[in-house]
C-alpha cells in the first residue's frame, strides 16, 4: 500500500510556484484548508488563480492571501463576507468570474471526470453568458460551460488514512470532494490521519487514487462567518 503521508503544511505545498491556479475546498469557512492556507501566505507565492467557492473573509482563510496581493484572479460563486475581495473587484485590481454555485461545482466535477464541457440553462441571459455558445434543448436555452482543472487542488477532510482516503463531515462535503478529483496534484489535511484499513470502505467519499499527498492538520479555528444565537 502506497503511503501519501507527508509530515506537514509545508511539505505538503512543495513544487508550488507564482502563476500557478489553485482548487480550494469548502463552503463559506466551513471546510477550507486552513492549515495550507497559512503555508501558502508564509511562502509569498503570488499571481495565482484561485478557484473557490469563496474568498473567506478579510482576517481568514483565502482573505489572507488577497490581503497580500497574492491572488491574481479568483474564480467563485460570491463575494461573501469579504470586504477585500469587494474592494478589490471593483477597483480592477483582482480578476474575477462569478460563477452560479451549482455551475462552479459541475465545472469541477467535469475536470475530474474527463468532461471537457457540458451545457447548462444557468446563467442564461445575464453576464454570464456572454461570448459564451448558446444551443436550445427541449425548447430551452443553454450556455457552454467549460471544465476546471487545476495544478493543485487543496482540500480538507475530517478524517483520512495514509493512503489518501477520505471522509468529509457535514457542509465540508461541499466543494472538497469534487476538487480532490480535479487537480494534477491533490492534497489533502485532515484532523485525523489513521493507518490504511482502519477506515470504512462504505463511509468513503473520496478514494485515495485522488490524492498525492496527506497530513494530519493542527489548530483548527473553524471559523464561522455569520454567528446566529438565541437567547432563552
Amino acid at each position: 500500500m502506497i503511503n501519501k503521508k507527508v509530515h506537514n503544511a509545508k511539505e505538503a505545498i512543495k513544487g508550488v510556484t507564482n502563476n500557478m491556479t489553485f482548487m480550494l475546498g469548502g463552503f463559506g469557512l466551513c471546510g477550507i484548508p486552513e492549515n495550507i492556507i497559512l503555508e501558502l501566505v508564509n511562502s509569498k507565492v503570488r499571481g495565482l488563480t484561485c478557484i473557490s467557492n469563496n474568498a473567506g473573509i478579510d482576517d481568514f482563510g483565502l482573505g489572507l492571501l488577497l490581503k497580500n496581493n497574492q491572488i491574481k484572479k479568483m474564480i467563485s460563486s460570491y463575494v461573501g463576507e469579504n470586504a477585500e475581495f469587494e474592494r478589490q473587484m471593483l477597483s480592477g485590481e483582482l480578476e474575477v468570474e462569478l460563477i452560479p454555485q451549482g455551475s462552479l461545482a459541475e465545472r469541477c466535477r467535469a475536470g475530474g471526470v474527463g468532461i471537457p464541457a457540458f451545457f447548462t440553462p444557468a446563467g442564461y441571459g445575464t453576464e454570464i453568458a456572454k461570448n459564451k455558445e448558446v444551443r436550445v434543448f427541449n425548447g430551452k436555452p443553454h450556455i457552454l460551460e467549460h471544465a476546471l482543472k487545476a495544478d493543485f487542488a487543496f482540500v480538507k477532510a475530517w478524517k483520512g488514512d495514509v493512503s489518501g482516503n477520505l471522509i468529509f463531515k457535514g457542509t465540508a462535503r461541499n466543494f472538497n470532494p469534487l476538487m480532490a478529483m480535479a487537480g494534477k496534484i491533490t492534497v489533502a489535511e485532515v484532523e485525523e490521519l489513521v493507518p490504511s484499513g482502519e477506515l470504512d470502505p462504505n463511509e468513503i467519499h473520496t478514494p485515495g487514487i485522488f490524492v498525492q499527498r496527506i497530513f494530519e492538520g493542527e489548530k483548527y479555528e473553524k471559523r464561522i462567518e455569520q454567528r446566529t444565537i438565541t437567547k432563552k
